[in-house]
Formats: structure tokens, sequence, C-alpha cells
């Protein structure tokens, strides 16, 4: 099955902090495999967007992904930070 842009695009928003819904979660909410999510995640991972596993909290990030919220936080101001 085909999902929209959209669609996936909402759902991968899902997974990003301070959310970090797990996988299991969004399946069953949202009628996907955990498999097709995974693999959603590994993408926009591959592409550079910052998705930790919801299972972790920072202790359990790694060194890549504590980076990778450096990096997309630095340009925010306190409003946004928030």
């Amino acid at each position: 099955m085909a999902y929209s842009p959209e669609r996936k695009a909402a759902v991968l928003t899902k997974m990003l902090p301070p959310n970090n819904r797990p996988l299991r979660q969004l399946s069953q909410e949202e009628g996907i495999s955990r498999g097709t999510l995974a693999k959603w995640r590994e993408e926009a991972r591959a592409k550079g967007q910052f998705l930790p596993d919801a299972k972790t909290g920072p202790e359990g990030w790694t060194s890549t992904d504590k980076l990778a919220a450096v990096i997309e936080t630095a340009a925010m101001n306190e409003t946004e930070l928030g």
C-alpha cells in the first residue's frame, strides 16, 4: 500500500521530540505496520532528520543523535526551544 507524502510526514512528526511515540503505539494508532514505520524512520535519519528511538531517553541516545539535536536546535530562539 502506498501512503501519501503528507501522511508519511505527519506520522514522522509524531516520532519527533517531545512526542517520541514508540513504533508499536504509532502502528496501532495509524494502522501502519511497524516495519513500514521503522523503514520511514531509517530513511529520514539517512536524510539527516533527527529521529531518536522512543524507547530510550537522552541517556540512551547515540552520539550522532545528540549532535543532530544540538545542530537542529542551534538556530532556535528561547520560545522555539521551549
